[in-house]
């Protein structure tokens, strides 16, 4: 099936994790603690999704001055895209 959904975006959490990332700018961080607080997750599950999609290469992380951040790379934005794409397809 041409149309298949990628499994590292399709978990409910990553997929929300995406989603907020991708809703900044492309040259925008968010810090750990924000992405936390948006999405009410432990730092305990962010961290376990962060890690499966940062292994995928979608997004990079950044620590500095004790402050985690988190970005989508150009590779998770096309991912994401493709995603969307995939879904509406699917939709109909």
């Amino acid at each position: 099936m041409g149309d298949a959904l990628d499994p590292v975006i399709h978990a409910p959490v990553r997929l929300r994790i995406m989603v907020a990332l991708n809703e900044i700018g492309t040259e925008d961080w968010l810090t750990f603690g924000r992405l936390q607080s948006l999405l009410e997750l432990t730092a305990g599950n962010l961290v376990t999704h962060l890690r499966k999609i940062e292994q995928a290469g979608y997004v990079d992380t950044l620590k500095q001055s004790g402050e985690t951040r988190v970005q989508l790379t150009g590779l998770g934005r096309s991912a994401f895209d493709a995603y969307r794409a995939a879904l509406r397809s699917l939709l109909g």
